[in-house]
């Protein structure tokens, strides 16, 4: 059971340790210190959902409609393509006081983007519906699967909030405005890579 556990929280942890545009959003509004506490629940509640997902058995989902994958490709292309444009304005502009102050995005709009960054994501489909899922066969009873379950959903949890709170850290550099366009221009230039990595 320990040993299973154990597997499924390795196995999450380094999945979700790859720098990617969820990471980069929860870091953004760790700096801040502004909604961190809901968003980083979206983002490891909705992991608890796909790995779950994963070890159930997602691929009759994608058998059933397999154009699916391609449908969340382009989806998710476009949305990184667009919030890292969003992202190199805000450096151009260069307009920072709020989030200087600690201020950012009302609570709604800032899960809606985390929603967007975590379901848009095709990768993120790969990492727990796909390798959790695969790596879980092995476990072949139902106690060994559910303790692969609660270490990888326990993985997300510890690593996302972790990050969100702290990302507090880092928060006497962040004060100029040079520093927030510096991780605006790195945060767009992640976003395209993993768009263009989605479309090539």
């Amino acid at each position: 059971m320990i040993g299973a556990a154990l597997t499924g929280f390795a196995t999450a942890f380094s999945l979700i340790l790859a720098i990617g545009a969820q990471n980069a959003f929860v870091l953004r509004q760790g700096l801040t210190r502004s909604h961190v506490f809901y968003l980083c629940l979206l983002c490891a509640g909705s992991d608890a959902i796909l790995i779950v997902a994963g070890v159930l058995g997602f691929g009759v989902i994608t058998e059933m409609y397999p154009q699916l994958p391609q449908i969340m490709t382009w989806g998710g292309a476009a949305f990184l393509i667009i919030y890292g444009a969003m992202r190199l304005w805000a450096a151009y502009k260069g307009e920072y006081a709020m989030q200087i102050a600690g201020q950012s995005a009302g609570l709604w709009a800032t899960l809606a983007t985390g929603a967007a960054l975590t379901w848009l994501n095709p990768h993120v489909y790969l990492d727990t519906l796909g390798l959790i899922g695969a790596i879980s066969v092995q476990f072949t009873t139902m106690p060994l699967k559910t303790a692969f379950t609660i270490g990888a959903v326990t993985s997300s949890f510890t690593f996302f909030f972790g990050l969100g709170y702290g990302a507090r850290l880092l928060a006497p550099v962040m004060q100029s405005a040079k520093a927030w366009q510096v991780l605006d221009v790195l945060i767009a230039l992640v976003m395209w890579a993993l768009a263009f990595k989605l479309l090539s």
